[in-house]
């Protein structure tokens, strides 16, 4: 390891499946950073939309005021759609990998909007502020609508050395979708053995493996489907034991405060990783 590891890239999704906004700095709360995945598409029976099936998500480029009070959805080849932020309305129930939470749905207009540039009715859906899910993992936290964990991170030196795997042009990082890129580890993959990360006053928890799906395949720019990249050669080295192939960790926030990029991050914990476990804990 390389004697300073700093923080390189800092990225929200603040609307679920869609693009990510990159950050200069930002909030880091219990539920991530500042608005991460506090918004999400849902179909007309409230169920999520997702990039494994609406590719086309990925082409919708959110962004948010620093308050969260006014949300601008932008996508090519469609006017802007501008939102002011309900938080009032009457909540309803929303499905997430089959578990029932609430949501505040934003209205008419963005609906619209998102059914047009989806091909599919679509409403748009607000994390209530009283949203109190529990996520869990070696540090169980709380999240938004993430998949899980409130926090993704990966390092520059895990993306490497999948690319020099690769057969084929390199991969870019927007693949993997992740809020923070940590860059200074020569080895990669320590992120799985981080059982604590420290930046400043922040704390993070290790809670568990960021097992990869579809989404990976996906390119972020085009909203298409690019080919069995990086799935297949993950598979080559990278399958967990207790199903899946990983690339990358998801945490919890055990002490929030304030990210920027070039701050330096310290590991004061290390553990094993989980790739080789049969049961993930």
């Amino acid at each position: 390891m390389m004697m300073t590891v700093v923080i390189s890239e800092l990225i929200s999704y603040p609307v679920k499946g869609c693009a990510g906004v990159p950050l200069n700095e930002t909030a880091l709360t219990y539920a991530g950073l500042a608005h991460d995945r506090s918004f999400m598409v849902v179909d007309q029976d409230g169920t999520f939309r997702t990039q494994r099936r609406d590719r086309r998500l990925a082409i919708i480029r959110p962004a948010i005021d620093t308050s969260g009070e006014r949300l601008t959805l932008r996508a090519p080849g469609f006017e802007d759609m501008d939102i002011e932020v309900d938080l009032n309305s009457p909540r309803q129930e929303v499905d997430l990998f089959g578990r029932r939470y609430r949501g505040i749905d934003q209205g008419e207009a963005p609906a619209e909007w998102l059914s047009s540039v989806l091909g599919s009715p679509s409403r748009l859906v607000r994390v209530p502020p009283e949203h109190d899910r529990v996520t869990g993992g070696r540090t169980p936290g709380t999240s938004g609508y993430a998949d899980s964990s409130a926090v993704h991170a990966i390092s520059r030196a895990t993306l490497n050395e999948l690319n020099r795997r690769l057969n084929e042009p390199s991969i870019p990082m927007s693949r993997f979708r992740p809020n923070i890129v940590i860059e200074g580890w020569d080895e990669p993959h320590l992120e799985d053995r981080a059982h604590r990360m420290v930046v400043g006053d922040v704390e993070l928890g290790y809670a568990k493996l960021a097992i990869r799906c579809a989404v990976t395949l996906v390119d972020q720019q085009r909203g298409e489907k690019s080919g069995p990249e990086p799935l297949r050669t993950l598979a080559t080295y990278r399958r967990a034991a207790a199903g899946g192939v990983a690339f990358g960790a998801k945490f919890s926030v055990l002490r929030p405060g304030k990210l920027t990029i070039g701050d330096t991050l310290t590991v004061p914990i290390w553990t094993d990783s989980q790739l080789n476990e049969l049961q993930p804990t």
